[in-house]
């Protein structure tokens, strides 16, 4: 049984996509779904029983009926509230071990799950990057002089690369983390809430570089398009 459990973020409405149902149910071309495609990797990197919460909001029953074999989580607030709160939910149902989590609409190499594996052993936090690419509308991230992660957010100035959607905190660390994601403001991605607790809390995060291997966040359709040649 693995020492720690698996969330994926699933409650958003996904609107810049355009589609009518939520992101993650999107279809690859090698016909999975998005989530289906994560889902499957998780657990044949890290074997099947692995716990995996999905947290859920907007057309919940969709994703829950083609993901039976996953547990869940509500977001009521999923219209009105952003990432923070629905990862708030899920910590919070995780008990004592440690979390691995990734955004919903993140298409990603297989084998970049097991270069993440060795930290999770570690019981060391983390927050995935690439540093290839360091685009305005992402997530960036600076370091502070130990090499951990300082700053982390949309407006960071001088990033050093993008956060991809793909982190793990250590059970020593998530107490500090769930009580920073409280307070933090509906509308705040997690990033903040992580942000606020190496701030506040002493967290010391550091960035994995996952560079050579495909991590696409599909908000688009031209996303979506990279996504699927990456699959090839």
């Amino acid at each position: 049984m693995p020492s720690f459990e698996a969330v994926i973020l699933a409650a958003g409405m996904g609107t810049r996509l355009g589609r009518p149902h939520p992101k993650p149910l999107t279809k690859l071309t090698t016909g999975e779904t998005i989530m289906r495609r994560q889902i499957s990797l998780l657990r044949e990197t890290f074997g099947p029983d692995l716990r995996i919460t999905v947290v859920v909001g907007y057309k919940l029953d969709w994703i829950i009926e083609d993901n039976a074999d996953c547990s869940f989580v509500y977001n009521p607030f999923y219209d009105t509230t952003n990432t923070s709160k629905s990862l708030l939910k899920a910590l919070q149902l995780t008990g004592e071990s440690g979390v691995l989590w990734l955004n919903g609409d993140v298409v990603f190499h297989p084998d970049l799950l097991g270069l993440l594996s060795e930290s999770i052993e570690a019981g060391q936090s983390f927050v995935s990057v690439n540093t290839d690419s360091v685009a305005d509308e992402e997530v960036k991230y600076t370091l502070d002089d130990a090499g951990n992660i300082a700053e982390l957010s949309k407006t960071v100035v001088g990033g050093l690369g993008e956060a991809v959607g793909i982190n793990y905190v250590a059970p020593s660390e998530k107490a500090a983390l769930i009580a920073q994601l409280e307070a933090c403001d509906d509308q705040d991605y997690f990033e903040r809430g992580i942000e606020v607790a190496i701030e506040a809390d002493g967290l010391k995060i550091v960035p994995i570089d996952i560079s050579q291997f495909p991590a696409i966040e599909v908000d688009f359709d031209a996303d979506l398009v990279r996504a699927n040649e990456s699959l090839a």
